[in-house]
């Protein structure tokens, strides 16, 4: 988010790993991408916590999350034909997985 929001800064190498996510971003503007990015962020952070403090709903949005990614890299694995997105499914299909298998004994 702040590679975006302040480009030409110290933060320019980070696009390094994905050159093509900068121009992604720029094709949908920098103010909507700084937003998706800090909505993103807010949403892991809030699932963070909520895992943290093993609620139930914590537990829920983390596997709302993972699984919306999971649909992501698949997208982008058929549509982009870009496999190097397939990495992530088996990570991500793991961390479901354990959410779902995890008995939590505080769960709220």
């Amino acid at each position: 988010m702040l590679a975006l929001a302040f480009p030409g800064s110290f933060l320019e190498s980070i696009w390094r790993l994905k050159p093509e996510a900068r121009v992604q971003f720029e094709e949908i503007g920098s103010g909507v991408s700084i937003a998706l990015i800090a909505a993103i962020g807010t949403a892991c952070a809030v699932a963070a916590v909520g895992l943290a403090q093993a609620a139930k709903w914590g537990r829920w949005l983390a596997i709302g999350i993972l699984t919306a990614n999971l649909v992501g890299d698949s997208v982008d694995a058929l549509l982009r034909h870009d496999p190097k997105t397939l990495i992530g499914l088996p990570i991500g299909g793991l961390m479901i997985w354990y959410l779902v298998k995890k008995k939590v004994s505080a769960e709220k």
